[in-house]
């Protein structure tokens, strides 16, 4: 599900998975989904389940066959790590693609420009629309509204009899707004939100302010 809101007189729909479409620029941004982590794991003697490697794809697929985007950009990290064989299987997803698909360079994207560039996937440090501007890690910018990843924000909430839970979220300042992490074994960075922050928090299916 996603729920849609206003941000900088622009419109935003923050979707369950992680994935933020923006309406007006008809683009999907997601951050930090971290492919071939899982194999990464396995590589270090972590027993993951080789079923994880597919699941990334498939969310990703899930997303554009719900948007219908004309464009998709990565604001980074979109590899954990070297080339492995994830590099394989995502070559074959981005040929199946027809839309535009771009990456703002993470501090974990070491894979080379080249290698993303000869699959015809440009590749930016920032990529400024307007007012907006978007890249991997968060900046404050006075006058400018920035939208990036890399902290894979979650919030604490507390309940009846001492319950706690930890959800993923959309975390927005006045400077801008940080997305979740896409992928699913990339862990969170609990953040404390102070007056005037606005939070979408991911419960189930469902992206939900928080009030």
């Amino acid at each position: 599900m996603a729920l849609e809101i206003k941000l900088q007189d622009q419109t935003f729909q923050l979707h369950s998975s992680g994935a933020c479409y923006w309406v007006e620029q008809d683009v999907v941004l997601l951050a930090d989904v971290h492919l071939g982590k899982s194999a990464h794991f396995r590589k270090h003697g972590m027993a993951v389940p080789s079923q994880a490697d597919d699941q990334e794809f498939d969310k990703l697929n899930q997303v554009i066959e719900k948007f219908q985007p004309s464009r998709l950009w990565f604001l980074g990290d979109l590899f954990h790590s070297y080339k492995n064989a994830e590099w394989h299987f995502f070559e074959q997803w981005l040929r199946s693609q027809e839309i535009e698909i771009a990456l703002v360079m993470g501090n974990h994207d070491v894979i080379s420009r080249d290698s993303f560039e000869r699959l015809g996937m440009k590749t930016y440090d920032v990529l400024q629309m307007g007012d907006l501007f978007l890249t991997h890690h968060p900046e404050e910018v006075a006058g400018k509204f920035n939208i990036a990843g890399h902290i894979h924000p979650s919030v604490k909430l507390k309940g009846i009899g001492r319950q706690k839970l930890k959800l993923s979220c959309f975390f927005c300042t006045e400077y801008g707004m940080i997305l979740p992490a896409f992928g699913d074994f990339t862990g969170t960075y609990s953040l404390q939100p102070k007056k005037g922050n606005r939070i979408f928090v991911i419960a189930d299916d469902e992206v939900v302010e928080l009030k």
